[in-house]
């Protein structure tokens, strides 16, 4: 596995949870799995092993030397430990952010930082005398891994093949073309693996080109990259190679995110006593300094307020429909995220206004269960959504999505039929403010007047399973097709 993040040791999203979750898995079903990724700052160096002697890794006709660090992926089987090593390079990695800070989003020299990085993975199979069969690179700070597979190490690595997992298209790893020369690639590589992008050098672009396999984290999102409305540009790359493309949807860790164990909420609950939900709906209210009322509908929602998550459409001053529908129905709103500035404020400004509306700006996991547990409905109006992780938690909290029909919240939740009362949630089409407002204004009604409906659609979301087990087959599967088209294999 290589990354660039993985949980505990480094996240700033769902690929951190993937990658960790996926390589446990693979353990426990007996393969010999390890994790390779930087050291951040924020990573302790007195709590890893540092292995012997330093490495050098050869980058653009000069040898860029850094340490090796392990530490074994907590939650591994005993018998088969999953390996983690981290590329400690204190010029690159030692610094607070993992692709850069509040005043530099985007550090400058972040494609000599993965482009070294993706090149030392090969380094450090020499150094600990490991070859693997795949190499599954995830996202574009990793993409240049199957590219020197390809070009510069498949002599070293003749059986291995590749594995390309996207999980954000929005995310390319796009920059100036001058910083080319320093991936150590001949000259013609630049057309020939794909970087090419206009006058400028596109990572994830060249990983698509070179993998063995690629793939995206649910088949909904799968089959929308590859239209020109959601292919970022790259839908025709994708297109070209639609054989060696599909869509594995994630799992969810269901020993950290499960009702019936869970510490971060005031009682456990579950289908056969659902009163923890009641006693967490109480303390949510609490918490954000709402009125507590059982009675009305509380509707949650954790989120990067980031266009991509439709905070336009729900925020934007004087045309979102946050304020209306907090204005206009019995219910509840709370929100607990951080992202662009001007939707922080907004944020801010509601939760002045509104006694109804509460707004917490940052980032807390035992709040996120809490959220989880004690709301009645979760809202997640996603201009696309690859796969998503808190509409299955909700469903396993028994707290209906309300969502976009899109991607993976498509791939995960059925939509609600107010005749038969079937379904897990609520799903809008188009991303409007109206949609919006409309869609919650369902649910709500629902609630007040189908509230036997709602009841089963808890108790039928908490049915449905979402675990690593099925995924991690699909990937075995992908794993022997990727191997398959390796000569001599």
């Amino acid at each position: 596995m290589c990354t660039s993040e993985a949980v505990p040791f480094a996240k700033t999203g769902g690929l951190a949870d993937m990658a960790a979750a996926l390589s446990l898995v693979l353990a426990k079903l007996g393969h010999d799995v390890r994790v390779v990724m930087p050291r951040y700052y924020s990573i302790d160096r007195s709590h890893l092993t540092r292995i012997e002697g330093a490495m050098g890794v050869p980058m653009g006709g000069m040898e860029e030397w850094c340490a090796v660090y392990r530490a074994e992926l907590p939650g591994s089987p005993e018998k088969n430990p999953v390996q983690v090593y981290f590329i400690d390079h204190e010029i690159y990695f030692g610094r607070d952010g993992v692709y850069g800070v509040p005043q530099e989003p985007d550090f400058l020299d972040n494609p000599r930082r993965f482009s070294f990085f993706s090149r030392s993975v090969f380094q450090l199979c020499r150094k600990i005398e490991w070859i693997p069969d795949i190499l599954h690179a995830h996202d574009w700070p990793a993409a240049m891994v199957p590219v020197f597979l390809k070009y510069l190490e498949s002599g070293a690595f003749p059986k291995t093949s590749s594995v390309l997992t996207i999980h954000n298209l929005g995310y390319q790893g796009i920059y100036a073309r001058d910083n080319f020369g320093y991936t150590g690639l001949p000259a013609w590589c630049f057309y020939e693996a794909g970087f090419e992008d206009g006058a400028m050098m596109n990572i994830l672009k060249a990983g698509l080109c070179c993998a063995g396999k690629l793939n995206t984290v649910s088949p909904g999102y799968a089959k929308e990259t590859m239209t020109r409305e959601q292919g970022f540009r790259l839908d025709g790359v994708l297109r070209s190679r639609a054989e060696d493309y599909s869509g594995i949807l994630n799992g969810i860790d269901a020993k950290i995110w499960n009702p019936r164990r869970d510490k971060s909420i005031p009682k456990p609950y579950g289908e056969n006593d659902m009163s923890g939900k009641a006693a967490a709906k109480e303390a949510l209210q609490e918490e954000f300094g709402l009125d507590i009322d059982p009675d009305v509908p509380v509707i949650g929602m954790i989120t990067r307020m980031t266009s991509q998550k439709g905070i336009g459409e729900l925020f934007g001053p004087a045309y979102g429909s946050a304020y209306s529908i907090c204005r206009d129905m019995a219910l509840q709103l709370v929100i607990l995220g951080t992202g662009e500035s001007w939707c922080e404020h907004e944020v801010r400004s509601l939760s002045s206004r509104l006694p109804n509306f509460r707004g917490r700006i940052g980032y807390s996991e035992e709040l996120s269960h809490l959220i989880e547990a004690g709301s009645d409905f979760f809202l997640m109006p996603s201009r696309y959504e690859p796969c998503g992780l808190n509409q299955m938690y909700s469903l396993n909290y028994g707290t209906p999505p309300i969502v976009r029909n899109t991607g993976g919240l498509a791939d995960t939740v059925e939509n609600y039929d107010q005749e038969s009362g079937e379904g897990t949630g609520f799903i809008f089409n188009d991303l409007t403010p109206q949609a919006i407002y409309n869609t919650a204004g369902w649910a709500v009604w629902a609630y007040y007047n189908k509230r036997e409906q709602i009841e089963a659609m808890r108790l039928r979301g908490m049915k449905k399973k979402f675990s690593w087990e099925g995924p991690a087959k699909k990937y075995e599967e992908l794993y022997r097709a990727a191997l398959a088209g390796v000569a001599g294999v």
